[in-house]
């Protein structure tokens, strides 16, 4: 009897095994572009060291790259990489027990970074809690809906709901946070919504890292229009089990 075509798994997961390439991948999933020479520097690798795994990746689908000027920039090649970089770190979180972060760098990290382009981390997952609990968001069939509060809710603060419904994309996908385990907002409505709170000063980005600080405007925000006003307690070291 004939084998079925090799469906490249093994190909695919070789590619992302690699740790060098792991790490860009990794680097990658804050959403922004990268040069070669960026990603060497944040691997830990030369720069010719680089740019044959970008090659490598840029051949498997893995990432795209764009000339600008005498600049090549390297970014994840589309949302279904980075949620299959997710799924994958969700699927190693899952194998091992959950652990106190150890240093201050590490509770803030899990505390609010970005998941390729929507917001991720304890923050995330107390954020949705909270649009649940006051009934301006709904668990669905495959995912999230805003209810007509909810619409008018993310429409205030400038996301532009009907937008994200007619993204190619899915709408508003329940997402598996790989720290906290629970649930966050990912899709095309999560994407607007991480735009429109970093553009609206609620959350600011740390260089080179997907760590996210909350602004002193997000503490209000998050006080005031979410009801999280102990957003402290959401980085303490000691909050894990």
């Amino acid at each position: 009897m004939t084998a079925p075509a090799d469906p490249l798994i093994a190909e695919a997961a070789a590619l992302i095994g690699d740790p060098t390439r792991a790490r860009m991948l990794g680097v990658l999933m804050d959403g922004r572009a990268r040069t070669a020479k960026e990603l060497a520097s944040l691997a830990g690798v030369s720069a010719p060291t680089a740019s044959g795994h970008v090659a490598k990746m840029t051949a498997a689908g893995l990432v795209s790259v764009a000339t600008q000027g005498r600049h090549r920039y390297v970014r994840l090649a589309g949302a279904e990489v980075a949620e299959l970089i997710e799924r994958l770190m969700i699927f190693a979180s899952v194998a091992r027990p959950a652990v106190r972060p150890r240093t201050p760098a590490e509770a803030a990290f899990r505390k609010a970074r970005t998941c390729y382009d929507h917001l991720a981390g304890r923050l995330a997952v107390e954020l949705v809690a909270a649009l649940v609990a006051r009934d301006l968001l709904r668990r669905g069939h495959d995912g999230f809906e805003p209810t007509l509060a909810g619409e008018r809710w993310f429409r205030a603060r400038g996301v532009d709901v009907a937008r994200a419904r007619c993204s190619p994309r899915a709408f508003a996908r329940c997402c598996l946070d790989w720290s906290e385990r629970r649930d966050h907002l990912a899709g095309a409505l999560g994407a607007a919504l991480l735009a429109a709170l970093i553009d609206g000063g609620v959350l600011a980005r740390r260089k080179d890292e997907r760590t996210l600080d909350v602004t002193t405007i997000g503490r209000r925000f998050f006080a005031e229009e979410v009801g999280l006003p102990d957003l402290g307690a959401l980085e303490r070291p000691g909050v894990l089990a």
